[in-house]
């Protein structure tokens, strides 16, 4: 009967641990910054975080994918659920009808009528099939979204990988890392072509990186290891 109530009792302090490590929607925070780019943390959803450019993941669809909570995140907290009611079900209806498939790197450009979101422009990068997700894909989807970025000459880019929102169990240090050196790879080549006289764009001033209540500062980690890579 004691070690009932001794394993019980450890149960419970964990789970009020680990409830004390959620951080409050709006939380905002510079990890650090390379080559004039500021890094940020921000407790945000994508519909309403303030950026030139806000990025969305979403994976090919599957019926109700978003919406089927568990494995996706209760609606309170899902971020992308909040993005398609804010785009009054957009997201969900050009996936459905395969007018946007969500193939891995795939890209759809959207452009809100004014007061949707907070973005002025919302950019959606495929992950393709949820089952063969890999954590290395996102390496490769911060590359696409700061080369569209520096295309659509914005000095603010912000970006959310919606994979918890979707019911992915990954591991949030390694893809918030991966999608910061994605991010900084490409940029550094981007400055490069630059001085050559082969690439011409606007600065980046900021990159903001969203995270859950419940994740920040897991993601936290993983910005700083990818920012120290670069210095």
């Amino acid at each position: 009967m004691k070690r009932t109530i001794v394993v019980t009792a450890l149960l419970l302090a964990h789970i009020f641990v680990h409830a004390q490590q959620t951080t409050a929607v709006g939380t905002t925070k510079a990890w650090g910054k390379v080559d004039g780019v500021s890094i940020e943390g921000l407790v945000q959803g994508p519909s309403a975080a303030v950026a030139d450019l806000q990025v969305a993941c979403v994976f090919e669809y599957t019926e109700g994918d978003i919406f089927n909570a568990p494995p996706a995140l209760p609606a309170a907290l899902n971020g992308m659920v909040h993005l398609d009611e804010a785009t009054n079900g957009l997201i969900t209806e050009i996936r459905k009808s395969g007018q946007f498939a969500g193939h891995a790197l795939e890209t759809i450009l959207i452009t809100p009528p004014a007061g949707k979101i907070k973005a002025k422009k919302l950019l959606l990068i495929g992950l393709g099939d949820r089952n063969q997700f890999s954590p290395e894909l996102m390496t490769k989807v911060g590359s696409v979204a700061m080369r569209e970025a520096l295309s659509l000459n914005v000095t603010t880019l912000s970006f959310a990988s919606d994979l918890k929102d979707a019911g992915i169990d990954s591991p949030t240090a390694l893809v918030a890392e991966n999608v910061t050196k994605g991010m900084l790879q490409a940029y550094k080549v981007a400055e490069y072509l630059k001085g050559k006289h082969y690439a011409s764009f606007k600065p980046l001033s900021k990159v903001i990186l969203l995270a859950g209540p419940a994740f920040f500062t897991v993601a936290g980690q993983g910005i700083q290891e990818a920012i120290q890579s670069f210095q």
